[in-house]
């Protein structure tokens, strides 16, 4: 690591003086847990001259019911308050489960949702030292002309690696960002592009401030990944289902991965498993869809194929433990 470089940290108590600051600092960057963003800045990736403090904001730190039987949490919510918050564990339990296997308990006390959502992609040539990137010559990602993973082409393959987004995905959630030009609601999904280098789709001086989960009465949901270290790394591949089985067999079955792309990537295809019982058949068809959704490459210590297999077998083990529930 490198040593931390001088920058100014600025307090707001709300988020219309958050957004104000920024206008007033154009190079600032946002800051809650920092779990993410001060790696970056001690390895040398991230160099701002003013940090934009959000831990004051005590508006986006709140969990409320929505009035129609769904859930509204701010993205200032650490993930440790997820985790043992009953109204998640019991409705979106892929939520709580995917914010339980982030880091150790030490990240998940400070580490935030929003956070977790806007992280930065990662790959082996870029999340090292600055000496280290340097001795390489860059990356595509950070002050280079070369994606070190395929050389030959001008994209960047850095995967995404944040537990919560497919977790929330898989309910359709919805996010409300605040900035320079007021405020937007979106879905999930649309805040983010398959692109390593410029991942996430929020405009200059953007928060994304609550994220806005609809009810999901008789749905099951679990989350799962592997990781190198069970105690600390990212994923490898992690996987969320959200499932609901009625008389007749599936009803409803959505499937979101991280690790493997440099989005979130939400499953497509799956409604073919409506009517079906959760049975070898059933998995199989989930297994087929893999194949032409999923994109990991060299971007890991870890070769794709295994990770590939890894995807593969986690969405058989998590439909496998809601069937029986």
């Amino acid at each position: 690591m490198e040593f931390m470089p001088d920058f100014n940290v600025l307090h707001p108590a709300t988020i219309d003086e958050a957004v104000n600051l920024f206008g007033q600092n154009p190079d600032a960057r946002y800051v809650a847990g920092g779990t993410d963003l001060v790696v970056n800045i001690r390895r040398g990736i991230e160099a701002p001259q003013t940090l934009i403090d959000l831990s004051r904001v005590t508006d986006i730190k709140q969990i409320e019911d929505d009035g129609a039987g769904g859930t509204v949490i701010g993205a200032g919510v650490t993930l440790s308050t997820l985790i043992d918050h009953q109204g998640l564990t019991e409705n979106y339990g892929a939520v709580a489960q995917a914010a339980a296997t982030v880091a150790a308990a030490t990240h998940r006390h400070v580490a935030t949702l929003g956070g977790n959502l806007c992280l930065d992609t990662r790959c082996v040539f870029y999340n090292q030292s600055e000496w280290w990137r340097s001795a390489n010559d860059y990356c595509l990602k950070s002050r280079g002309d070369v994606c070190h993973v395929a050389p030959s082409g001008d994209h960047c393959f850095a995967a995404f690696s944040g537990d919560l987004a497919p977790a929330l995905l898989v309910f359709d959630a919805e996010v409300t960002i605040n900035g320079p030009e007021g405020s937007r609601t979106v879905p999930l999904n649309d805040i983010y592009a398959d692109d390593g280098a410029a991942h996430l789709l929020l405009e200059k001086g953007e928060i994304l401030t609550t994220i806005h989960l609809p009810a999901a009465k008789g749905v099951r949901s679990g989350y799962d990944k592997v990781r190198v270290r069970d105690s600390l790394d990212f994923p490898l591949a992690g996987v969320a289902i959200a499932m609901k089985i009625g008389a007749q067999g599936i009803d409803r079955i959505k499937v979101a991965l991280t690790g493997l792309n440099s989005r979130p990537l939400v499953l497509a295809g799956t409604d073919a498993l409506t009517g079906q019982n959760v049975d070898e058949k059933a998995l199989d068809t989930l297994s087929d869809l893999l194949p032409k959704q999923i994109q990991p490459m060299t971007s890991t210590m870890t070769p794709p194929g295994y990770r590939r297999k890894v995807a593969t077998n986690l969405i058989r083990k998590v439909a496998l433990s809601l069937s029986d529930r």
